[in-house]
């Protein structure tokens, strides 16, 4: 997989700053859930969060700390929210203001909450929480020379197989390729986050599993 679409539990929680435990409670209680949800939330990647989801958090987070929004006066944009399922809170136009937060409504044009005399309405600006989010989705595929040539497995990344260290590539995808006949430069035209080093750790690893399974 070239390219991040969807996010783990744990990767928001890298990415947002919140806690699993957070996620979870937010989710039960109907606050804010994963935009891909399994009805049944004990199952593994039952909760699995979209790149908007992440920059609806994160916009969260910041309301939370740096504005002192609490909870319960997000929660108003919450059900606001599920009563317009065409947006979203990465689509808001957001302020916060004497620790409350106000937002307009994209169809009518109209503020949600009244401006109190004599506050000065800050707007929380989305493009550098989009930004902030990008850069860190994309230091989550940055690659250490440590993980180059190495195997790994995680329970969340492609289902708990073996894959090449710092991807989401299989080293059973690897085997499977050279077996198609491809040499090492076909295989990193398909995986051009590879190197060669990967390509040998991954058919080595798959080498002796199915020595070991035959």
């Amino acid at each position: 997989m070239r390219d991040f679409y969807a996010f783990t539990a744990e990767h928001v929680c890298h990415l947002s700053g919140l806690s699993q435990r957070q996620l979870a409670y937010w989710d039960t209680t109907g606050f804010f859930s994963p935009a891909f949800a399994h009805e049944d939330r004990r199952l593994p990647f039952s909760r699995v969060y979209s790149f908007q989801d992440i920059v609806g958090l994160r916009t969260i987070a910041t309301l939370r700390k740096a504005h002192a929004v609490s909870l319960q006066e997000l929660r108003h944009v919450a059900r606001w929210l599920r009563d317009h399922p065409t947006d979203s809170w990465a689509s808001l136009t957001l302020y916060a203001v004497d620790h409350r937060v106000f937002f307009d409504d994209a169809e009518s044009g109209a503020r949600l909450a009244a401006r109190p005399d004599g506050q000065t309405v800050f707007p929380v600006q989305m493009a550098p929480i989009v930004r902030a989010a990008r850069h860190g989705v994309e230091r989550l595929r940055e690659r250490t020379t440590e993980m180059v040539g190495q195997i790994e497995r995680h329970r969340y990344v492609a289902h708990d197989a073996p894959v090449v260290a710092g991807t989401r590539v299989p080293a059973s995808a690897v085997w499977n390729l050279a077996q198609a006949g491809y040499d090492t430069g076909a295989i990193i035209q398909e995986y051009p986050r590879l190197l060669p080093a990967d390509i040998d750790a991954a058919l080595a690893y798959e080498r002796v599993r199915r020595a070991c399974s035959a």
